[in-house]
């Protein structure tokens, strides 16, 4: 097996360290060739993934002919709304049947699509197969071999236990499951609800409110993604509640920190401004937002941070309405 890890942001070059030291043929491949050419010279991505002594085996190319070559295993960690012009563009580099196991987070934003289908309509004629890596896992514990659980979801049973087995290691434990979309819409939705726990974070309203967004945050992921062909069970398993536990405590979150920093006052163009990677959750609510509309699915938190982030609306205004909305039963 050679796999080609596409994105050398701090998630894909902590996960194609892992696999390289998995003794798994690994390349990297950066869009940026001082990235690359670092990370040759140094063992260590300085601008993403800084204070990680990379594994001697791990290959890198900023070149994705170079990258591609020999593999047919493809792992996706571009930022989502990404994903589809830089497939097209290496469509001509990937063998027939390629399997695409994808580990970016969000729904994009023109299609509304799940990244499945962004895959599927990117790579149309070249028969692509499909799995989808989520759950708590944050680069800068897995990187250090910390204690890791996350599920990979795929259709295909033989290809989801033989990348299970690949994907696994003695401090990074995968649980496998058929259904993909519930992994990859469990996934997308908690940065969004991160935000929005951020946001209560930021204006000091305690763990009471952090508590009620988590739980009514599962409500609203379970909600969307059975009505877009998940399972219910997926979302009260990692990529789902323990995810969405994870972004929303744990301030190693980018989407978390953009919601504190809203709550705080900051506006978000000044916020966005000053990250370095990105934060999935800002464009993933707008998506999600339309995708509710569209499904007619109701999503009163996601609509809420929604109207904070391109409506300007004030966050307390937000919490009041969230909070004056009709009683209903749980």
């Amino acid at each position: 097996m050679k796999i080609a890890v596409l994105g050398s942001g701090a998630w894909g070059t902590t996960l194609a360290h892992m696999l390289a030291k998995n003794d798994v043929d690994t390349v990297l491949w950066a869009r940026e060739p001082e990235v690359a050419e670092a990370i040759r010279t140094t063992r260590e991505n300085v601008t993403f993934l800084p204070g990680v002594q990379l594994s001697e085996k791990l290959q890198v190319e900023s070149d994705p002919a170079a990258a591609f070559q020999g593999a047919d295993y493809f792992l996706v960690v571009i930022p989502s709304q990404f994903i589809r012009p830089a497939l097209e563009s290496f469509r001509d580099l990937l063998p027939d049947k390629p399997v695409i196991v994808c580990a970016s987070k969000g729904i994009e934003l023109d299609s509304l699509s799940p990244m499945s289908r962004v895959v599927a309509e990117a790579l149309e004629g070249k028969r692509p197969r499909y799995a989808s890596l989520s759950g708590p896992s944050f680069a800068a514990e897995v990187s250090r071999d910390m204690p890791t659980t996350v599920s990979l979801g795929c259709e295909d049973h033989e290809l989801g236990r033989e990348l299970q087995a690949a994907f696994s290691t003695p401090a990074f434990r995968v649980y496998f499951t058929p259904d993909y979309r519930g992994v990859e819409l469990g996934g997308a939705v908690k940065n969004v609800i991160a935000i929005a726990a951020g946001i209560a974070d930021g204006l000091g309203f305690g763990h009471d409110a952090r508590a009620a967004l988590i739980t009514r945050g599962l409500a609203e992921m379970s909600r969307l993604g059975m009505a877009m062909g998940g399972q219910r069970r997926t979302f009260m398993g990692l990529s789902g509640m323990g995810d969405l536990v994870l972004t929303c405590t744990g301030d190693l979150s980018r989407n978390r920190q953009v919601g504190l920093k809203l709550g705080a006052g900051r506006k978000l163009d000044d916020i966005i401004g000053e990250m370095k990677a990105v934060a999935e959750g800002v464009k993933t609510t707008k998506s999600l937002y339309n995708l509710s509309q569209k499904l007619k699915v109701e999503l009163p938190i996601t609509e809420q941070v929604y109207r904070i982030l391109y409506e300007d609306k004030d966050p307390t205004e937000a919490v009041k309405d969230l909070m004056s909305r009709d009683l209903t039963d749980e």
